[in-house]
C-alpha cells in the first residue's frame, strides 16, 4: 500500500469506529414495544404507538415453533424462532389502524398496530 493512501485510510476506520459506537446510542432513542407469541397468539394483540416515529417491536415467542410476524399494511416481516427473540422495525406511520399476523398460524395470532 503506497503511503499516499495510508492517512485516508485511517482517516475512514477511524470514522467507520465512531459511527459504530454511536449506533447504539441512536437506536436506543426508538421507542421500543414488548410483544408474546404465545399458544400462537401476540399479547398484547393490540399497541398503540407515535404517530410519524420509527418504532420497534420486540418480539418473544414462547412457543417450541417458529412463527412469522407478518403484515402488509406495514410492510413488514420478520420470522422468530421457538424460544427465540426478535426485533420488528417499523418505519414511521400515519395515524391509523395496521393489522399484523403470525404467518404460520394466522387462525389464531392476529393483532393491531394503532398509530396516534
Amino acid at each position: 500500500m503506497s503511503s499516499i493512501f495510508r492517512p485516508a485510510l485511517a482517516a475512514a476506520l477511524s470514522a467507520a469506529s465512531i459511527g459504530a459506537a454511536v449506533l447504539p446510542v441512536m437506536a436506543a432513542d426508538i421507542p421500543t414495544f414488548e410483544m408474546t407469541l404465545k399458544d400462537h397468539k401476540f399479547s398484547p394483540d393490540t399497541i398503540e404507538v407515535p404517530a410519524n416515529q420509527r418504532f420497534q417491536i420486540r418480539l418473544t415467542n414462547k412457543d417450541a415453533t417458529p412463527d412469522e410476524f407478518d403484515s402488509h399494511d406495514l410492510r413488514v416481516e420478520k420470522v422468530v424462532g421457538g424460544g427465540q427473540t426478535g426485533i420488528v422495525r417499523i418505519q414511521p406511520l400515519v395515524p391509523g389502524r395496521y393489522m399484523f399476523m403470525g404467518e404460520y398460524h394466522a387462525a389464531t395470532a392476529r393483532g393491531i398496530v394503532v398509530a396516534k
